[in-house]
């Protein structure tokens, strides 16, 4: 059995784990533990739902001694504010019985109370990198004491398009450090960072993303449109004991908006909405909220979701077929977490079968279909996205036999060619030629000699 104990972790971190109830070591963790407390580089390919959080900390702790020094020793970069705030609560769970100063900054806070955060001193330093740039450009933070550099959701940040930040980070902290990555895609922008920045990094892969999870249960039904995705959805979570804890996966920010307000006429209070365009204190208080259990149903676009530790999800229902195949397999992960069983459920439009077969291929795995309920109602009512395009408008000048009834001849007057002002065509009929100003005056004074 891969118990903790196997680790010869310290008394602190053993005990702050029995408080946390963890006994058994996930894979992830136990085939990086030792890799990383070694020094050495390291690049983990792993799901969501893994315990990557865990698996980079708990050798990082152990061999962290307390110190007073101002600038960070360990440095994590995140995706997104919410992933900040859920690994510093993390580590300070884990740091119960030990003194390790732990910071969190992040875009859409006051960056003054950051900076005096970071001017106190602090062991690890958890960031976003664009509030993190943003510090180094005010000179308000030293990256020159890192000795341990954690990237998780590497891919996520790429996607985002922080590779600028990301480089210029990398060359300001020392040769000398232990770079760890955590992702759970590997693409060819990942590989030229680990070329460019890592030295012989040992590569550890663990559920490699395309390997459904065995403890999720996994189906799909086939659905007209919008609105009838909408139907089927409210069918379903009208069963409150089987979907006890929902999260809605959608494409963008509209479909978000568009749904939860769907689901409010009939939910209410029950459903939550997050996604990047709410503001700071509405998406920490939607996820605290759904986390805790008071709303049943959160409605989440896939960055925002993203490596967050939510607690005991029922189901994931995918309303909208993921673009890229591997974001299906960060979705599903949210359930069937800490070896737990989860279900996941997915709906797909006719224009939706391509991502659909892309996500099996990925898996080798077909995604059984549930009949469509006939008691759910197939809406005829479009979404914008879904309804037909006006054909292109003809934008050329109609001739004269052509104008419409509101239309009429142009008067004599107007048909007139603009020549432009009259005082070149004055000068030119009165001197044979044209003439500037300067030669009319010329040309007067010589006339009255």
């Amino acid at each position: 059995m891969n118990t903790f104990a196997n680790f010869n972790l310290s008394n602190q971190l053993q005990y702050a784990l029995t408080d946390l109830g963890f006994k058994t070591a996930t894979p992830i963790q136990q085939e990086t533990f030792s890799v990383i407390l070694s020094g050495k580089d390291m690049v983990g390919i792993a799901q969501t739902g893994t315990g990557k959080t865990l698996a980079y900390m708990l050798p990082i702790l152990q061999d962290l001694e307390f110190s007073k020094q101002i600038n960070p020793r360990v440095l994590v970069l995140v995706p997104t504010r919410e992933l900040v705030m859920q690994v510093v609560e993390n580590i300070n769970s884990y740091c119960t019985y030990k003194t390790v100063r732990t910071i969190g900054i992040y875009g859409g806070a006051n960056i003054n109370m950051q900076k005096q955060a970071v001017a106190q001193g602090a062991d690890i330093l958890v960031s976003t990198a664009g509030r993190l740039y943003d510090l180094i450009m005010s000179r308000s933070i030293s990256l020159k004491s890192i000795k341990k550099l954690v990237i998780d959701e590497v891919d996520v940040m790429l996607d985002l398009g922080f590779r600028f930040q990301l480089t210029n980070i990398f060359d300001l902290m020392p040769d000398r450090r232990q770079n760890i990555m955590f992702s759970a895609t590997m693409t060819e922008a990942i590989d030229v960072l680990i070329d460019d920045f890592f030295i012989a990094p040992t590569k550890i892969s663990i559920a490699v993303s395309g390997t459904p999870l065995d403890n999720i249960s996994q189906s799909s039904y086939a659905v007209k449109n919008f609105y009838t995705k909408v139907n089927l959805l409210s069918h379903l979570l009208n069963n409150r004991d089987e979907y006890s804890k929902v999260l809605v996966f959608v494409s963008h920010k509209k479909h978000a908006d568009r749904l939860f307000e769907a689901l409010e006429e009939t939910f209410g209070e029950e459903s939550c909405v997050i996604h990047s365009n709410k503001t700071q204190n509405y998406r920490i208080r939607s996820i605290k909220q759904f986390d805790e259990g008071k709303n049943r149903i959160l409605v989440a676009t896939d960055v925002m979701a993203r490596g967050l530790d939510l607690d005991k999800i029922s189901h994931v229902i995918n309303f909208d077929t993921p673009l890229y195949p591997e974001n299906y397999m960060h979705r599903i992960g949210r359930t069937g977490r800490a070896e737990q069983l989860g279900k996941s459920l997915l709906f797909y439009t006719e224009k939706e079968v391509p991502f659909k077969e892309a996500i099996e291929t990925l898996m080798a795995y077909k995604i059984p279909e549930i009949d469509f309920p006939v008691e759910v109602e197939i809406a005829e009512r479009l979404s914008p996205e879904e309804q037909p395009r006006d054909t292109e408008l003809d934008y050329r000048r109609p001739v004269a036999n052509e104008l419409p009834s509101g239309f009429h001849e142009k008067k004599e007057k107007n048909l007139k060619e603009n020549q432009g002002g009259s005082y070149r065509r004055e000068i030119a009929k009165k001197y044979k030629k044209p003439q500037t100003r300067g030669d009319k005056n010329y040309n007067q004074r010589n006339k009255k000699k």
